[in-house]
């Protein structure tokens, strides 16, 4: 007797909603892809430096738990499954950069934002919002979102310690996925964003950025 396809079932938006709140918040803690801080030694830093390379990835570790809300909330709410799929690949690539930052912070004897759960549950409504508003809007807001990432961690790396190559790894690397990103997402149809909705989107980064160098 044949079993059912389970890959073939159709899922409701919540049931896609729920299913990748459920991943995100799995057991798993190993990166898929090893951080590329590896292929570093832990280099000495003056107690000022730690400080600082640690408010550097606490705001890059809240920006990954906010990519992370974007992508569920756009995923659930995508209406081709190529869209879904597509959220979904690049969602993986953000938990990767997740749980590098993590694995900085500790490296660091650093905790990650405390307002964590507030990025993350706007970061979903969010995604959500600009999921409803069709395919082609939803990956234009990932293309914009990428693209003033990219110019966000750009601005890190000047700023870290010279001797700090470990978090300078981790944040390169996270530079050419978020262009892989945006270059997939604009190659699958993403629409321009007018240039009220960019600068509301980068008056709010800045926002959760000063806020989670901080706290």
């Amino acid at each position: 007797m044949n079993q059912p396809d389970t890959h073939s079932r159709h899922y409701s938006s919540v049931d896609r909603l729920i299913v990748r709140i459920q991943q995100h918040f799995s057991p798993q803690t190993a990166p898929t892809t090893p951080s590329p801080a590896e292929e570093f030694q832990d280099e000495p830093l003056t107690p000022a430096e730690q400080r600082h390379s640690a408010g550097l990835m606490r705001v890059n570790h809240a920006g990954e738990v906010a990519a992370q809300g974007l992508y569920i909330g756009q995923a659930a709410t995508a209406r081709a499954d190529s869209t879904a799929d597509l959220l979904r690949q690049a969602g993986r690539d953000e938990l990767d950069h997740l749980r590098w930052c993590q694995e900085r912070l500790t490296e660091l004897s650093a905790k990650p934002s405390a307002l964590t759960p507030l990025w993350h549950g706007g970061a979903v409504a969010i995604g959500m919002l600009n999921g409803l508003g069709g395919d082609r809007w939803s990956l234009g807001f990932v293309a914009e979102t990428e693209q003033q990432v990219e110019k966000h961690l750009s601005s890190h790396l000047p700023r870290l310690p010279a001797s700090d190559h470990r978090s300078r790894a981790i944040i390169e690397r996270m530079i050419d996925d978020e262009a892989g990103h945006r270059m997939s997402a604009n190659a699958a149809g993403g629409r321009a964003l007018p240039w009220p909705m960019k600068v509301a989107m980068r008056l709010s980064a800045k926002v959760m950025t000063t806020t989670a160098y901080r706290l």
